[in-house]
């Protein structure tokens, strides 16, 4: 009968030598955070091309999903910023569809070109984060706080200023069509992408620069690594928080211009969850809701997640109440895991 031979702190070679892979493991995905969830949707895109079939992946069927995507992707880009820097923003669906009905009462009832309604709503967008910015920055406010009070204060300002009527996809066709731009589609090998999915994309593509290659992106990161030696390496937090708050506010005017696109007219009432969903995006793409760690490539596939199985349990025929009980879970699950990596930096 063989046994472990102790090591000199009397704990066996194999237990050291297991704890040295965990260990060795944690780094590797503390280092790679898009690892976990690039490998959850090659698992969900197989478990339904098998359970499903042909139709899930058909191209049509897979540039629907993308499609679906897109409002929450465009979002995601905003809240994955700001989570970066340790905060959180639950007024960005508020911010989207105030300034997309910003941008449609100008153009449509106020007869204002349509160029320069969407320029009017992007600096409202940008207006409402620095506000936001400046409360949590300047102030000292709990962005968690802040942001619940001015999503409030944003969606009533939009009711206010729609008077809860929908501007019709007749009346934007007609006077401004430029609104609806992102609605248009490309054909290409039985797949239907609109321009509004291949802006997310460029748009995710564009952040991931700022954020990798950028003094900008650089000081983000170490503003929610550690914001007291970010200020003590001569980073200006303050101004930095306020810029990711203004930035992350135009990049939610950009998602109301493509909102309008999606659904063809101005809805007071569209995007109610979209705060939700972009957070959801967010953290199941890795990035940590602790700030510091985390990338857009991650928030683009956590967006697939869950389109993926929003639209694998529906051509199941699984009922809506187990897709968001899906969706529940894998949320779980990957604030768990940021938990367990967090566990490096203690």
């Amino acid at each position: 009968m063989t046994t472990s031979m102790p090591d000199r702190a009397g704990v066996p070679v194999e237990e050291e030598e297991r704890e040295g892979v965990l260990r060795r493991l944690q780094h590797f995905l503390h280092s790679h955070g898009t690892t976990i969830p690039a490998f959850v949707l090659l698992l969900g895109v197989v478990f339904f091309s098998i359970a499903v079939g042909h139709r899930f992946l058909h191209p049509f069927n897979l540039s629907l999903i993308i499609q679906q995507v897109t409002i929450i992707g465009i979002l995601g880009v905003a809240q994955t910023i700001i989570i970066l820097t340790a905060g959180i923003d639950l007024s960005v669906g508020a911010i989207m569809v105030l300034c997309s009905v910003v941008m449609g009462r100008l153009a449509v009832d106020i007869g204002l070109p349509d160029y320069l309604a969407i320029l009017v709503g992007i600096g409202v967008g940008a207006l409402c984060g620095l506000v936001n910015g400046a409360l949590i920055s300047l102030i000292r406010m709990p962005p968690f706080i802040v942001t619940l009070g001015t999503w409030n204060i944003f969606f009533s300002l939009n009711l206010w200023y729609s008077q809860s009527e929908t501007i019709r996809a007749q009346d934007i066709e007609q006077t401004a069509p430029l609104l609806q731009w992102f609605g248009n589609t490309i054909n290409f090998l039985g797949a239907r992408l609109t321009f509004g999915s291949v802006f997310m994309l460029l748009l995710v593509a564009l952040f991931w620069y700022l954020l990798n290659w950028t003094a900008w992106g650089r000081h983000l990161h170490a503003t929610g690594d550690d914001p007291d030696s970010a200020r003590l390496s001569g980073i200006r937090t303050s101004r930095t928080l306020i810029s990711v708050y203004v930035v992350a506010g135009a990049v939610c005017a950009l998602a109301g211009w493509a909102l309008i696109g999606r659904i063809g007219s101005v809805s007071p009432q569209a995007g109610v969850t979209s705060n939700l969903d972009s957070i959801t995006a967010v953290v199941i793409g890795g990035t940590s809701l602790f700030g510091g760690r985390g990338s857009i490539i991650g928030t683009l596939i956590g967006a697939l997640i869950v389109g993926v199985f929003r639209n694998g349990l529906a051509l199941s025929g699984v009922n809506v109440l187990w897709q968001e009980f899906a969706v529940g879970l894998l949320i779980i699950v990957a604030v768990a895991i940021d938990q367990w990596l967090r566990k490096l930096s203690s």
